[in-house]
């Protein structure tokens, strides 16, 4: 049985019936979050793939500079994040206005062309990182068919295994989820996803630790890996850059996380939960890369899970979880997107806001929409259809890394706080940030190259729609 049912869009406390006294300053129920919430938001939303790109990252740098450059993004990306912090309310850090997103902050703070430039940018971000969780995705349903392979063919089955059943059932697993019509309200998945990331982390780490043991050293060298032509080094540490910066995004929803905390502390509470989480993740960062390097040397993988075969039941483990993660953190990554197109639809036809209850023997009900049917379902076959022809996880990092990190964790964060601050114009503080901002551009510009890069030398080897592993 289908019934029409319209959507409610009133959330205000009066519609809810929450009383003022359990509402804050803006009449939203109070929020509760606290340093460790904060801090464990952040760190959710840091740790994430990112992680297993970082050993072929260091082999691009070598053991001199990999360390160092993890650790001034790191640094890059805490000083921003206090910027940002600051900028959470618009004018008075107490009683400004407050800011619920990346966007609403620049357009109270900017506004102006900022906004449309931020969308265009954040938006693609968002776009790009669901291209590479799907391809993340298939790389270990894929590793783990091929160990098993091995294993039961003793050694002697090469056992080639093809990407592209893989990716078509992730892309499959996703239309079904892609249906749920707020994924902010669906819990359990996010929390679920948040575990897996660190289940397969820590095993990651954990190989690489039991790898040097087998090999009794450390492998690689100071420089790190050499090209086959000098030009190759430089395309190779440009690339390495880009997957660093992906491994540290996380500005474009610092502001989100920040809207959760207790007023009127927002201000205190994010910049020393910025300091705990950064940190964290910094040690975490350096300790994966480095023993991922330590084990493989300049062989380093892209993908640090697929490089082990033994324990199976470990590398099993960690690469179910990887897939599970990257399942919730595709949603958690398109939802927004979703959002955006379907507000802007729905205020043009608003007809599209009206939802269908629909029933199902057996199964509990849920809400059908014609609108989500149909563009959400096309996002997922593109996205997926993408990802089979350019299946390329280090590169599709790079890219999305160099995309985002100089726009959104340093271009608006700097020029959001110098107009909140009001920091005179060609003063040294103002001439300083200019030059962080201006340095950061060189950066993602290079980090940006050597992705695009990456991924036309790979397409001149590789065959549309063949991955393999």
């Amino acid at each position: 049985m289908i019934e029409k049912v319209e959507s409610l869009k009133n959330t205000s406390s009066t519609t809810l019936g929450i009383s003022k006294e359990l509402c804050d300053d803006d009449g939203r129920p109070q929020r509760t979050g606290t340093v460790w919430t904060t801090s464990s938001h952040i760190i959710t939303a840091v740790i994430g793939s990112g992680v297993l790109s970082l050993a072929w990252s260091i082999a691009q740098l070598g053991w001199i500079a990999g360390p160092i450059i993890m650790i001034f993004f790191s640094l890059v990306t805490l000083y921003t994040s206090y910027f940002l912090a600051n900028c959470y309310r618009a004018g008075d850090p107490i009683t400004g206005k407050r800011s619920y997103t990346y966007m609403e902050a620049i357009g109270n703070i900017l506004g102006g062309k900022n906004v449309y430039f931020c969308g265009i940018i954040q938006y693609a971000n968002l776009y790009g990182t669901t291209i590479g969780y799907t391809i993340g995705a298939s790389l270990s349903m894929m590793a783990i068919t091929k160990i098993h392979c091995i294993y039961s063919s003793e050694g002697k089955d090469p056992c080639v295994i093809y990407g592209n059943p893989y990716l078509m059932g992730f892309g499959i697993i996703q239309l079904g989820f892609s249906q749920l019509p707020d994924f902010h309200n669906i819990s359990w998945l996010s929390i679920l996803a948040a575990a897996m990331s660190f289940t397969y982390s820590i095993i990651g780490l954990i190989l690489g630790i039991i790898k040097i043991a087998e090999n009794g050293t450390v492998m690689g060298t100071l420089a790190g890996a050499k090209g086959e032509l000098p030009i190759d080094k430089v395309w190779g540490i440009f690339l390495a850059l880009g997957n660093i910066a992906f491994a540290y995004s996380y500005s474009f929803i610092l502001i989100e996380i920040q809207d959760t905390i207790k007023s009127p502390f927002e201000l205190k509470t994010m910049m020393f939960a910025t300091r705990i989480s950064i940190a964290t993740t910094t040690t975490f960062y350096v300790l994966c890369g480095c023993i991922g390097y330590g084990a493989f040397g300049n062989s380093a993988p892209g993908n640090l899970l697929t490089a082990f075969d033994n324990p199976i039941w470990l590398i099993d483990i960690a690469n179910l979880a990887l897939v599970i993660h990257l399942v919730g953190a595709y949603q958690v990554y398109s939802q927004p997107l979703f959002a955006f197109v379907e507000e802007h639809a729905s205020k043009r036809w608003p007809s599209l806001e009206i939802e269908h209850k629909v029933e199902i023997p057996f199964l509990p009900s849920f809400k059908l929409n014609k609108l989500r049917l149909v563009w959400r379902s096309f996002f997922v076959v593109v996205t997926t259809f993408i990802s089979m022809l350019v299946p390329f996880f280090n590169d599709i990092m790079g890219v999305i890394g160099a995309l985002g990190f100089w726009p959104l964790t340093v271009y608006f964060p700097v020029e959001m706080y110098i107009k909140q601050m009001k920091i005179q114009k060609w003063s040294e503080k103002w001439i300083g940030l200019q030059c962080l901002s201006m340095f950061c551009l060189l950066v993602t510009l290079a980090a940006l190259v050597g992705s695009v890069v990456g991924v036309l030398l790979d397409l001149s080897k590789f065959k549309a729609f063949s991955s393999q592993l």
